[in-house]
């Protein structure tokens, strides 16, 4: 559960501060780490760094003001970028500066104390003080944890509540069955087998794309930091920076609020929802430079990166997995149909014939049963026939699939992990 926070100007000078120190951890933290493999090849870990914590606010007597699980925390999100490194998974830790470190976390409620209902209310960190906020909790319970962030120039709490299952659940579950088809134009083609319907993309950056150009021209124009040449940023370019950050922030915010309102409308009177596996992330990658010149001018490539801009702009990844989520709370089942095997577009959903379609046919015309459908609710029959296996030829039973998609590639193993630590480490020693 999120809450906008609304300090007052003491409190949030102490915001800040906590903040700047968190940051400073955080980068003494990775710093110690690579100075002791690379002049010591001593490997440091998370459980040394925290036994060195209370010799280390002897010294920074600063840090005697911050409780010692948040400090823990910090440290443990070194410790996780790490290891997300050498298993392959990121590139190498950076240090942060202020601008590109959001905030901390309380792992447990020693540090905050939450005075709230689920709605509005207070929250009381420890050393900083009492802080009104403003927000609303579907549902509510005892807060575990609570990570501050400082987002656009606003602070928000990210609150972890434990729920009982039993409020999670509704007493009568919907028994209604769903496919969906995920798609540019319709962002959403869902169908029960009978019954059809189609959502339309809202398209908020679109609409936002000339506003939020005409502002990234307008920071252009004026003196951007350097820090190689120490140069500090101007007024005016850290005041259209905010500029920019606010659209952004606004196009962000409606899309979440768009999908969070069709999740909920489709889990109403739906519990069990079909729908494709898709790799997004390889889904918007850039075109190959061979497709690109394979026409004359780039044209591959422009289609290419409007494509990508619709696809983000609906945010596929976002509405599966919000629907999925939302499904599963309420004790439904989700199933992603193996687009490799299935090919829900190529397939007819009455007699199983694949049949290849280029991009351009928006019609589903089966050329043996001469069944005629939309292209999009067709996918979807299919999904959904195919996850209750009744679809017609192939796909039709769920431990036989194949579970890799269309658009997944596979992930290169990331070897032995004390192997890969050597291997990175001696780079850096480079």
């Amino acid at each position: 559960m999120t809450f906008r926070l609304y300090p007052n100007q003491t409190t949030e000078s102490k915001l800040r501060y906590h903040r700047k120190l968190h940051k400073d951890l955080y980068n003494a933290a990775v710093n110690n780490r690579f100075t002791q493999y690379q002049k010591f090849n001593h490997k440091v870990d998370y459980f040394e760094q925290q036994n060195y914590l209370p010799a280390f606010k002897e010294v920074w007597v600063e840090y005697k003001e911050l409780p010692s699980h948040a400090l823990q925390a910090t440290l443990k999100r070194v410790d996780f970028a790490f290891e997300r490194w050498f298993k392959g998974l990121c590139k190498r830790p950076r240090f942060k500066s202020i601008r590109h470190y959001s905030g901390w976390t309380y792992p447990d409620s020693a540090g905050f104390k939450v005075e709230s209902n689920g709605e509005n209310g207070y929250l009381n960190l420890s050393k900083i003080g009492k802080i009104p906020m403003r927000g609303q909790a579907k549902y509510w319970g005892k807060a575990t944890t609570c990570t501050i962030v400082f987002r656009n120039g606003k602070w928000y709490a990210s609150i972890t509540i434990n729920v009982l299952e039993q409020v999670l659940k509704p007493e009568i579950l919907p028994i209604g069955a769903v496919g969906i088809d995920l798609g540019c134009k319709s962002a959403l083609s869902i169908t029960d087998g009978e019954n059809h319907q189609q959502i339309d993309a809202p398209k908020f950056y679109r609409i936002a794309e000339q506003k939020i150009k005409k502002a990234s021209k307008e920071k252009r124009r004026k003196r951007a930091p350097n820090r190689n040449k120490k140069i500090k940023a101007s007024r005016r370019f850290k005041k259209a920076q905010v500029k920019v950050s606010k659209l952004v922030a606004r196009v962000a915010n409606q899309r979440q609020n768009w999908v969070h309102q069709v999740a909920v409308e489709i889990i109403s009177s739906n519990s069990f929802i079909a729908t494709e596996k898709l790799e997004v992330k390889n889904m918007t990658s850039k075109a190959k430079k061979g497709d690109a010149l394979s026409l004359s001018k780039g044209k591959r490539k422009k289609q290419k990166a409007g494509l990508n801009k619709s696809i983000l702009d609906v945010g596929f990844g976002m509405l599966r997995n919000t629907i999925k989520y939302k499904v599963e709370q309420i004790g439904g089942v989700f199933v992603e149909v193996p687009t490799r095997q299935v090919k829900p577009s190529q397939t007819c959903p009455k007699c199983g014939n694949q049949h290849k379609k280029t991009l351009d046919i928006r019609v589903h015309q089966c050329g043996v049963c001469g069944y005629i459908q939309d292209r999009d609710i067709a996918a979807a029959e299919v999904m959904l026939y195919w996850a209750k296996g009744t679809l017609p030829g192939l796909g039709t039973s769920l431990v036989d699939a194949d579970l890799s998609g269309s658009t997944s590639r596979t992930r290169k193993k990331a070897g032995d992990l004390e192997a890969t630590r050597g291997k990175e480490a001696s780079k850096i020693s480079k």
